[in-house]
């Protein structure tokens, strides 16, 4: 006969599966929170990536449309930086681009003066006198949050954290400013006396001066020796840094410009008289951009305080010899420049400042 089995012994076999049964369960139940948590991480790669995306298309909007609306702010005027259609194209730049698939349709538009020194920082007022740092600018805020701009920023799989939004934001300033150097073959090789510009610029507007007889900027002559004023001399002949007093010298500055890069502070060499058979070289009817000097009546070397946009409309021999033209302002130097300088007219191809 089999010996009888105990009634605990018989407790603990039936137990077993039971306490096999719970540890499976457990285990189950870890999976589920791990894989939740998994998911959750998933879910803020992709969706932080996608917002990220969406937040540089933001920005890239902002920057193409306030340098859509810096290259509007010097279209000529008489009364200074045309701030109506520079607002007018940011606007219109903000149209042509989307974030995250959907298309912008808005952004806050300022115009104003930005002081590229920093100090003071932020956007100024359109009505302020600038001084030799502040340049007009054009800031652009675009944004998606409710009801603006197609709304905030979807998240796919945000909602296993509770998220099913982001909004996103950008802002950018580009400014259109005077420059401080001017490349290789950027200049004209006629140094202008700062003194002239007393006369003939407004220095609030950046623009030329008007003669109410003709409403157009003011004629004068330059280098035969005419004064404006006192002493005032309209301008001189100069090449440039070389100590150079013939014309052969000079006739290849005209065809060629300056031959290496000057700056604002560099000294260039002053040749004062009237080359008589140099006028027949000089091209009509073109604006180029001319170096200003404070003291231009001696040969000497004088430091560059400033460039001008000048418009030659005629060019005399003879017994002549002068060549005669106006101040232009918001001409964009068609070669390289870079740099900040007092603003006579000619500016740098705009560019972002924030």
């Amino acid at each position: 006969m089999r010996p009888a089995r105990s009634h605990g012994a018989a407790l603990s076999r039936n137990r077993e599966p039971r306490r096999v049964s719970g540890q499976h369960g457990s285990i189950a139940l870890l999976f589920l929170l791990f894989l939740v948590v998994l998911l959750s991480f998933g879910a803020f790669a992709v969706d932080l990536a996608r917002v990220s995306v969406a937040r540089n298309e933001l920005q890239n909007d902002a920057d193409a449309a306030a340098l859509a609306g810096a290259s509007a702010l010097l279209a000529t005027t008489s009364s200074g930086p045309n701030w109506a259609l520079a607002k007018t194209a940011a606007s219109n730049g903000v149209l042509l681009n989307r974030s995250d698939g959907q298309t912008l349709k808005a952004g806050t538009i300022l115009t104003g003066y930005w002081n590229l020194s920093g100090s003071p920082a932020g956007l100024q007022s359109t009505t302020i006198s600038p001084g030799i740092d502040d340049a007009p600018a054009v800031q652009v805020s675009v944004t998606r949050s409710v009801n603006q701009n197609g709304g905030a920023i979807a998240l796919f799989l945000g909602g296993l954290l509770n998220l099913v939004s982001a909004p996103g934001s950008a802002t950018a300033v580009a400014v259109a400013a005077a420059p401080g150097t001017i490349g290789s073959g950027g200049l004209f090789p006629v140094v202008l006396d700062q003194c002239i510009f007393d006369q003939y610029w407004n220095a609030t507007t950046n623009q030329p001066m008007i003669d109410p007889s003709t409403g157009q900027p003011y004629e004068f002559r330059i280098t035969n020796g005419q004064v404006y004023g006192s002493v005032c001399s309209g301008g001189q002949w100069t090449s440039f840094l070389t100590n150079a007093n013939n014309v052969p010298t000079i006739r290849t500055l005209i065809s060629n410009g300056n031959p290496s890069p000057l700056s604002i502070g560099d000294s260039i060499w002053i040749e004062p008289g009237a080359k008589t058979t140099l006028y027949n070289s000089v091209p009509l009817d073109i604006t180029v951009v001319m170096p200003v000097a404070t003291q231009i009546n001696s040969k000497t070397y004088v430091p560059i305080v400033a460039f001008a946009a000048f418009h030659i409309d005629a060019s005399v021999g003879g017994s002549g010899k002068y060549i005669q033209g106006h101040f232009v302002g918001g001409y964009r130097i068609p070669s390289s420049a870079s740099g900040v300088g007092p603003n006579y007219g000619a500016y740098v191809t705009p560019r972002l400042a924030q």
